[in-house]
């Protein structure tokens, strides 16, 4: 089942101290990255955060927001207004022996030391850990579930383009035969106009050397077989139990690899323009596979 790397998951939940509620927003990133914004006074469980949100995510960029209310009203930020008071009077003292005025706004000094009073650990319960787990994993549980709706989503995309990229294959397979038997009569023709009214003698032997030399070199049978291999891969990893990003990324490189190979021995113009519209497919493919965990 794929998973999107884009979601998101909240929830909330109270006991008889505080009011817990969690809010995760996920985008894509090429590891598991945790980052983690609460009252300074519950920081001390960002690593219990993580361990959890780590047993159940492998990529992506995840921005957790930790939200937390007393029920008993005291205020988990204090405002000590005999701090601000003193750093105000120095700034006033200041001002005045440079002929200069402090600035009006007072939240410019909030973020002084000791202004605020956060309450440091000591408004971190024991007993609190266990409701921020609860909330916490159940928007996990959330999360994963937009994750999953919108990796349906992708599976459908992605499908279908994997049925273009077949299709493209079939077609090229189709018109590999021709490309040579053309060849051969092009260079009939050719040679025919480069000997017309010369003793040159040529013979089918010759003609018949060329075309072996030629056949060799455009020969696409190995990478057209290979494709069709990835492809049966691709197709297995859209319904795999487990969301396999990075496989799909890799087999996007080996997709593009053996097009383009196609496209360099082929020496035919429809080919190449079946090149042209596999690419294209295949860059589709890869921008999708960019968001899949």
């Amino acid at each position: 089942m794929l998973l999107s790397m884009t979601g998101h998951g909240d929830a909330c939940g109270q006991n008889d101290l505080i009011s817990v509620s969690i809010e995760i927003r996920s985008v894509n990133n090429r590891h598991l990255k945790v980052s983690f914004r609460c009252p300074d006074a519950f920081l001390a469980l960002e690593s219990q955060v993580e361990k959890v949100i780590r047993t159940r995510v492998n990529r992506g960029s995840m921005n957790v927001s930790l939200y937390v209310q007393r029920l008993d009203k005291k205020q988990l930020n204090q405002l000590q207004t005999d701090v601000l008071e003193g750093y105000w009077e120095q700034l006033r003292s200041v001002g005045s022996r440079i002929g200069m005025t402090p600035a009006d706004n007072l939240a410019q000094l909030l973020s002084l030391p000791g202004v605020v009073n956060e309450g440091s650990a000591k408004l971190l319960q024991e007993h609190d850990w266990p409701l921020v787990e609860s909330v916490l994993n159940e928007a996990v549980e959330r999360l994963q579930e937009f994750r999953a709706q919108e990796g349906a989503n992708m599976v459908a995309e992605l499908r279908e383009l994997g049925g273009q990229i077949e299709q493209f294959v079939d077609d090229i397979q189709t018109r590999a035969p021709s490309v040579v038997s053309e060849y051969r009569e092009r260079l009939k023709t050719r040679l025919a106009d480069l000997t017309r009214g010369s003793d040159i003698q040529w013979d089918d032997k010759d003609l018949l050397r060329e075309m072996s030399l030629f056949a060799d070199r455009c020969d696409i049978t190995e990478e057209l077989s290979r494709l069709r291999s990835h492809l049966k891969q691709y197709d297995g990893l859209l319904v795999s139990e487990a969301s396999s990003g990075r496989k799909l990324d890799f087999l996007c490189q080996e997709f593009f690899r053996e097009v383009n190979t196609i496209g360099s021995k082929a020496n035919d113009a429809a080919v190449s323009h079946l090149v042209l519209e596999a690419k294209a497919v295949i860059e589709k493919i890869r921008e999708i596979v960019q968001n899949v965990e």
